[in-house]
């Protein structure tokens, strides 16, 4: 089979480099214009994506081709090196289809405005660091910039597919079912397409929180200096710091201190405190929003679309929205120190395995607590559920679970009061289960038993035939 790859990755690298000749020939006899006689535009397509997902899909099979002929594909690692093709190729054909991206314009607009030193765009709502890093794409015009951060999100949706993989097998999940559940979670996902759709910054803030929980507690600096950056992308991953402070590490705490600082610094010394001043008036402006989008799944937007139809006062609307986050906040944080003290998802006693043990619960309180839920947001509760696989036993509890991730990852997005709001009630029900499985000793016999299976599946030898 190795000769085989070999062979075939001859062939790929001959026709690589006669498409390079032929772009350099048009170039050269007929300038830039003249790839207007030999490329046509499709209708409904955007042609500048559809090119990069082209070119993408055929630089990663020639990359397996390469993976496969040196050897570096084994028994081992087949389920993920296969499920990692299959989720990338299968993702391109989607994106490419597309004709227009959403949230991009809302960057471009606010890396602009502070391009130019004025105040941030309304519609920006993240802190800072964000716009200050793209303003230096600005000169090179929008259609560059919109390109520029779709090539970046698919390079993070690849890395997510690592990484993911990567955090399951620190959960006590094998190789080969950590890349089975891996990628059917990423085949069929509404918020993970959403994400990407909506060129959104999800992606790079959830690998980075899953960077700073593969580095601790060996690389306490690094890990530190992830998570800061996710919060400086998002804001809402400061939450996670309450799972840090179950190990006490007060080494981490000071690099996560010092990280943030350092981070924030960077927009001061380019554009001063005015970035930080603008988004907390947009944090005000939208905790005080009475818009009702019935997919927005937040609590605020739930209970200003109830009043619509119940004769609520604004300010009675208003006390219920707190009140139902202090009550999310007090059971996220109880459903923490359960998870903790029992180690529900992790059997140890190791450093760190406290705070893999309290990360869960807190993902939901970082996604409900939100003043904005929007679909796409369902990303962050990825490993809430994914988790719950090593604890689920009975029919009645695989039955909530199954209702609870279909409504959150598989359903389209819509817009019918109240049925939309399901992204609001699932994460609840893998919270409440959490805590009702948390005393439940070892794992359930299921995952035990599908865990073990798929690690004596017999090898399968690549090196062999001619």
């Amino acid at each position: 089979m190795m000769r085989s790859a070999r062979s075939a990755l001859i062939v790929w690298a001959a026709l690589s480099l006669l498409v390079a000749a032929s772009l350099w020939l048009i170039q050269l006899a007929l300038g830039s214009g003249g790839f207007g006689v030999f490329i046509q535009q499709p209708p409904l397509i955007n042609l500048p994506v559809t090119l990069a997902s082209v070119a993408l899909l055929w630089l990663s099979a020639g990359a397996l081709l390469y993976l496969v002929q040196s050897g570096s594909v084994s028994a081992r690692n087949l389920f993920t090196a296969s499920g990692f093709f299959i989720i990338c190729w299968s993702t391109l054909n989607i994106l490419s289809e597309r004709l227009r991206y959403g949230d991009y314009t809302y960057y471009f607009e606010s890396a602009a405005t502070m391009y130019r030193n004025e105040p941030l765009h309304g519609s920006y709502f993240y802190p800072p660091l964000w716009a200050t890093l793209t303003q230096f794409l600005v000169p090179a015009g929008e259609q560059t910039f919109f390109m520029a951060l779709w090539l970046l999100d698919f390079v993070s949706f690849a890395a997510f597919y690592v990484l993911l993989h990567r955090v399951l097998e620190r959960y006590g999940f094998g190789v080969r079912l950590a890349a089975v559940v891996t990628t059917v979670f990423m085949l069929a996902n509404a918020p993970l397409l959403r994400t990407l759709v909506y060129v959104q910054v999800n992606l790079h803030t959830l690998n980075m929180i899953f960077l700073a929980l593969l580095l601790y507690p060996r690389r306490p600096l690094l890990s530190a200096l992830m998570l800061a950056l996710a919060v400086h992308l998002k804001g809402s991953p400061i939450v996670l710091v309450l799972a840090f402070l179950l190990e006490k590490d007060r080494r981490w705490l000071a690099w996560f201190g010092a990280s943030l600082i350092v981070i924030a610094g960077f927009t001061v010394i380019t554009d001063g405190f005015t970035p930080f001043m603008d988004v907390l008036q947009h944090w005000q402006g939208l905790a005080l929003s009475n818009n009702t989008i019935y997919h927005d799944t937040s609590f605020d937007s739930f209970l200003r679309s109830t009043a619509q139809f119940v004769p609520i006062d604004l300010l009675w609307t208003r006390t219920l929205i707190y009140a139902a986050k202090a009550l999310l906040a007090a059971a996220s944080i109880l459903a923490m120190v359960r998870c903790a003290r029992s180690l529900q998802f992790v059997k140890s006693r190791e450093a760190g395995a406290q705070m893999l043990n309290a990360i869960p619960p807190l993902f939901i309180l970082l996604t409900l607590s939100a003043p904005v839920v929007w679909e796409h947001h369902g990303v962050f509760v990825a490993l809430s559920f994914l988790l719950m696989l090593k604890r689920l036993e009975t029919a009645h509890e695989w039955l909530w679970f199954g209702f609870a991730y279909l409504v959150e990852f598989l359903l389209p997005t819509f817009d019918f009061y109240p049925w939309s709001f399901g992204r609001l009630v699932a994460p609840m029900i893998i919270l409440w289960q959490m805590w009702r499985m948390a005393q439940r000793k070892g794992d359930a016999a299921v995952f035990t038993r599908l865990n073990r299976w798929f690690e004596k599946l017999p090898a399968l030898k690549l090196g062999a035939g001619p």
